[in-house]
């Protein structure tokens, strides 16, 4: 393999930036050093997924080599932490953690996690810590264009949608049923009340994305009032929380799922905190719909439907489960709002001067706030 003509230049790219042929050296120079290949190792057909969202960048790539004369090969997905200059969505990208929950996932039940090969905590060679995992093809219901407007999922029948709601719940469940996950995660262990230590985190969050400099909203502020006023009583025992639990981070083949993804909010809490999020996260997509005047897709996702077939999964009454959706309001509104100032910081948007307006959906929080929000 040939040498880096200019190690120092490519230390001022980002992994983002970097030409994808540099990137293929990078990863075949890394990929020898693990696999003990008997010749360097292959890395080849690198390329960025084209739909997918901010928060990590992921690299797609295919790699051979031989070992004692074995030949081995692949399709792999480097999943890599942003750099700081990217204007990242979150503060913190633990990749570790995230390696170790989706391996304690696989390993305790049948939900597809793609297999996991590597985990790289050392930034040198990639410029950022990464993990490689395998590649698992199918199909995603997209965020961009939102797929309450176009694509296989707004094109199927009104019972592969019911059919893919399902087994979504399906994999929410079974997450959920891992057995003491507080001892088989102890990364996600904190003191107190765990639902209380992950609100915590998330004003923490939002100061720093948001407030540090001066860019308060007065809505979050508002709402984070009133999740203090309405805490629940008895926000139920805590499970392994999957955090991001929605379609868009699950491949599919046909309507079932065959990798489930994006595990780095994971957290010990609620069972509601993951039901909330999905029945929410659709609805913003089809208030948008609405929005626009758009069919959208009322059908799917429903708020009845996800609570009914996770009460028959589980077994679990649903409870608390107003004061978590507008929890997951919160949380999404901290992140339109920073994505919103990513915008600006590229020259994509415009400021606006009613900061509630950094709130995408900032009408229907209001209306989950003042009870007047219309679920059917």
């Amino acid at each position: 393999m040939a040498e880096d003509p200019d190690p120092a230049k490519r230390q001022q790219l980002t992994v983002s930036e970097r030409d994808l042929d540099v990137l293929a050296e990078d990863l075949a120079r890394w990929l020898d050093s693990r696999v003990s290949a008997d010749h360097p190792p292959k890395v080849a057909n690198l390329s960025r997924p084209q739909a997918g969202g901010m928060s990590s960048t992921s690299i797609l790539f295919d790699a051979e080599w031989s070992v004692d004369g074995r030949q081995e090969s692949g399709s792999f997905v480097a999943r890599m932490a942003p750099e700081s200059g990217s204007f990242p969505v979150f503060e913190t990208y633990d990749l570790a953690t995230q390696y170790k929950v989706m391996a304690g996932v696989a390993e305790t039940t049948d939900v597809p996690v793609p297999g996991l090969c590597w985990l790289e905590e050392d930034e040198k060679p990639l410029g950022t810590p990464f993990f490689v995992m395998k590649r698992v093809d199918g199909r995603v219901p997209t965020d961009n264009p939102p797929y309450v407007f176009i694509g296989w999922l707004f094109d199927a029948t009104a019972e592969e949608r019911a059919l893919l709601t399902a087994h979504t719940v399906e994999v929410i469940s079974k997450v959920h049923a891992i057995p003491d996950p507080a001892i088989r995660f102890p990364a996600l262990r904190g003191p107190g009340q765990s639902l209380r230590r992950h609100v915590e985190a998330q004003k923490a969050w939002y100061r720093w994305a948001l407030t540090d400099d001066g860019f308060e909203i007065p809505l979050l502020e508002r709402t984070f009032a009133w999740l203090d006023e309405h805490w629940p009583a008895d926000p139920g025992p805590d499970v392994l929380s999957w955090g991001d639990a929605r379609p868009g981070n699950i491949i599919y083949d046909e309507f079932a799922p065959a990798a489930v993804l994006d595990w780095e909010m994971a957290a010990l809490g609620p069972r509601e905190l993951d039901v909330a999020w999905v029945i929410f996260i659709h609805r913003f997509f089809q208030d948008i719909a609405t929005r626009f005047e758009q069919p959208g897709l009322p059908d799917f996702l429903r708020r009845a439907d996800v609570v009914a077939k996770y009460e028959e999964l589980t077994g679990h009454t649903v409870q608390n489960l107003d004061w978590h959706i507008i929890y997951a309001a919160l949380r999404h509104g901290i992140v339109m709002a920073r994505v919103k100032r990513r915008m600006i910081h590229f020259g994509e948007d415009t400021d606006t001067p009613d900061r509630d307006d950094y709130v995408m959906h900032r009408a229907s929080l209001e209306r989950l706030l003042d009870g007047t929000y219309e679920w059917d």
